[in-house]
């Protein structure tokens, strides 16, 4: 479809229009966010999360609008297996160019994870008058969770890597200088890899007048993700293979074991915001 000049100034001016005649609100919103996920083993404590928001609300009728605007996120979670000493395999290549099959066993790994991201909501309100200068209201809707980071804190008492060649029938548990063997109190920094997805979001609450022109706004609150936001390209050990030493292994994380993991954010709690026009 191609655009001219009128039809760029047409949408312009009734963009501004709709935000000129619109109430516009800003808030926060603090809760359990959680990062649900389907990777056996794993054990997930989850840590309280937020969000800052700011937005406007076009008014169709007195009782019925549509709202859209901003908002960035926080997730918090520890993450570690179920057995307190595990061993997980994978697949790995030498520095030769050797394929072999790579054993790691960890000792009191722990993972934390830290997600940030925008979002960008579209939803419908309605509402209605209580009482004097009280309102209820209900927001449903959707928004596009678009993650930023999806960082972590790997720890472990210990790890150890063993490689399996199955052409040879060789196992090799303590070659160091080719990255085998042992290494004690493991700390690393990793990222996954993410993409953006789809949320459905719900809210309920009242709005208390303040002024003519300004309202208190408390309300509870649910999101549920639809699909994963990782997109990874392969399985990957939880630690990772270095080929020259049993040092400065990186941290891919839990969940990057499963190629097609899903990890879905929910969250719910309480929004407070303050509408203004």
């Amino acid at each position: 479809m191609k655009f001219n000049s009128k039809n760029i100034l047409g949408i312009i001016l009734i963009l501004f229009s709709t935000v000129a005649n619109a109430q516009f609100y800003i808030g926060v919103q603090a809760g359990a966010g959680n990062l649900e996920s389907n990777v056996d083993g794993t054990l997930a404590e989850t840590k309280m999360g937020g969000a800052v928001k700011a937005g406007y609300i076009y008014s169709f009728t007195k009782n019925i609008g549509i709202g859209s605007g901003i908002e960035f996120s926080q997730y918090k979670q520890n993450l570690s297996l179920v057995s307190p000493s595990s061993t997980l395999t994978n697949y790995e290549v030498d520095a030769s160019g050797s394929a072999f099959i790579y054993n790691v066993t960890t000792s009191n790994y722990k993972e934390k994870q830290t997600l940030h991201a925008v979002q960008i909501p579209l939803f419908l309100q309605l509402k209605t008058n209580i009482n004097k200068g009280i309102d209820f209201n209900f927001r449903a809707g959707v928004k596009y969770f678009l993650p930023l980071s999806y960082k972590i804190k790997a720890t472990a008492d210990n790890v150890n890597g063993t490689a399996y060649y199955p052409d040879f029938n060789l196992t090799i548990d303590n070659l160091p200088e080719y990255g085998i063997g042992q290494e004690s109190s493991y700390a690393a920094s990793g990222e996954y890899e993410t993409k953006g997805i789809f949320m459905s979001s719900f809210e309920f609450g009242f709005t208390f007048d303040i002024g003519k022109k300004n309202s208190l706004y408390v309300a509870m609150f649910l999101e549920k993700g639809s699909g994963t936001i990782l997109d990874q390209k392969n399985n990957q050990s939880y630690v990772g293979f270095n080929p020259t030493s049993t040092n400065d292994r990186k941290a891919n994380g839990l969940y990057s074991t499963e190629q097609n993991a899903k990890i879905t954010p929910t969250a719910f709690g309480l929004t407070l915001g303050w509408n203004f026009k």
